[in-house]
């Protein structure tokens, strides 16, 4: 009882603290509510100067000073120009670090480190190295929300113009290369899990609530995002990862590096996704990952010398092993459709039930069904007895493509040129009109099986 008591005078003191704080602050509470309505219907002009007065005199006394405040700002900022701008510039990144200060649960330090440096960024206030340090030690000190795509760009854009500009090695460029492209990886990976889940609820002919019909479009979007962002920041990288300059890079650092097994993975990654597993600093590096750590990706580049040497038997086993001993679902996933990649020309059929377990392994494993739709595309004189037969896989194949696009919006753009490919070499209206086959079926008899129903006119 005494016990509760205490309690109970603890929450008696805040409350009436917070009261008084309050009654103290009438004028807060007044243009508090004032800026708010203005903020709520973009009157930001109005709302100026009582959202100033609530920020300098009761900081804390809600979020609202921060929410709307920022949006305040930025129209301030878009309005003027010279030294008024640069003010109200300053004001806006004093108060991103004010939001940290006042609000630390609703804030985060990447978060806030992120909006300054976008804003210098766009505004021309900071140099290369200015904006790299900055965002270079958010993402060290705050890595899980370091999530927004364009920072993650820029973060590895500057430090690529650093190195073009000689104050940073090319190693630095690789290692923030390594990190950017895993933390793209990772959240793209969270976003279509998230997206996977409303598709499946789609498919089972439940209809999505309005919350979700919303979240199901921010997942696209931001999937999109990540996936624009990735190939840019392949396309920063450029020529750097080239052989030429990898190889040299890695024969200087190899003595002094082999024995540190993280070293040692990123090299031998980076020279087979690059293509350079015909130099023997390839096979170099890649017995050092087995003497260090023989994991699934060593059994993939294993599989990837045999491949290379003609043993596609030797090939396929190493992969096998390799799936078999990661525990990753999406890097299995990966291994997976490398299989089915290697397969696709020897074996269609065999190259598309290895890409249905990638898909298994990963249902958001656009890339699987993309290749599922290439591997129907190649396969049009084959499935049919007619030439509007032959040209009707190309349905099917379309299909698979939009699927793809569907899953992983992250290839959307890719998949969607595809699909769209795929559709102008499917039979033509005309075609379907002097045919007849209009709303028929058509089975295809051949290794790709199943049907497609001719579009109705």
């Amino acid at each position: 009882m005494k016990k509760r008591h205490y309690l109970t005078m603890i929450t008696v003191v805040m409350l009436t603290g917070l009261s008084m704080a309050q009654a103290q602050n009438p004028e807060c509470m007044t243009n508090l509510s004032i800026y708010a309505e203005h903020a709520k219907v973009k009157n930001y002009d109005a709302a100026y100067e009582p959202w100033k007065m609530v920020y300098e005199s009761c900081p804390d006394i809600n979020k609202a000073n921060f929410s709307y405040g920022e949006k305040i700002l930025e129209h301030k900022i878009d309005k003027s120009s010279g030294a008024e701008k640069d003010g109200y510039i300053q004001d806006l990144l004093s108060l991103y670090d004010n939001s940290l200060k006042y609000f630390p649960t609703k804030y985060t330090k990447a978060g806030v480190a992120i909006d300054k440096a976008l804003l210098l960024y766009e505004n021309k206030m900071a140099s290369d190295e200015q904006l790299f340090d900055m965002l270079d030690k958010a993402f060290k000190e705050d890595r899980e929300n370091f999530k927004n795509p364009k920072a993650l760009y820029l973060y590895f854009s500057s430090l690529v113009d650093l190195h073009g500009a000689g104050k940073k090695d090319l190693q630095d460029v690789f290692d923030t290369y390594d990190d950017v492209t895993e933390k793209l990886d990772e959240e793209n990976q969270k976003v279509t899990d998230a997206l996977q889940k409303l598709l499946e609820k789609e498919d089972a002919g439940t209809a999505l609530t309005a919350k979700e019909k919303k979240l199901k479009s921010a997942y696209e979007t931001n999937s999109e995002s990540f996936g624009k962002v990735a190939s840019s920041v392949d396309s920063k990288l450029g020529a750097l990862a080239d052989c030429d300059n990898l190889i040299p890079l890695y024969e200087k650092n190899y003595e002094e590096k082999k024995g540190d097994v993280k070293w040692v993975k990123s090299a031998v990654g980076r020279m087979f996704s690059k293509d350079c597993t015909d130099d023997p600093m390839f096979r170099k590096l890649f017995e050092a990952q087995l003497a260090l750590d023989p994991s699934a990706d060593a059994y993939v580049y294993g599989g990837a010398l045999k491949q290379k040497s003609g043993d596609m038997k030797g090939a396929i086993a190493d992969y096998n092993k390799a799936a078999e001993l990661e525990t990753d679902s999406y890097k299995k996933s990966n291994i997976l459709y490398k299989i089915a990649t290697s397969l696709r020309r020897s074996s269609p059929s065999q190259a598309r039930n290895y890409a249905l377990k990638a898909i298994d392994a990963n249902a958001s494993n656009g890339k699987a069904y993309l290749l599922i739709a290439n591997l129907y595309a190649g396969s049009a004189n084959d499935c049919g007895s007619t030439p509007f037969e032959k040209r009707a896989i190309y349905w099917k194949a379309a299909e698979m493509a939009r699927k793809a696009g569907r899953v992983d919006p992250a290839i959307s753009g890719h998949a969607g040129q595809t699909a769209a490919s795929y559709d102008a070499k499917a039979p033509t209206k005309e075609m379907i009109f002097s045919s007849g086959m209009a709303g028929k079926t058509i089975t295809f008899s051949c290794w790709v099986g199943g049907s497609v129903k001719v579009p109705s006119l």
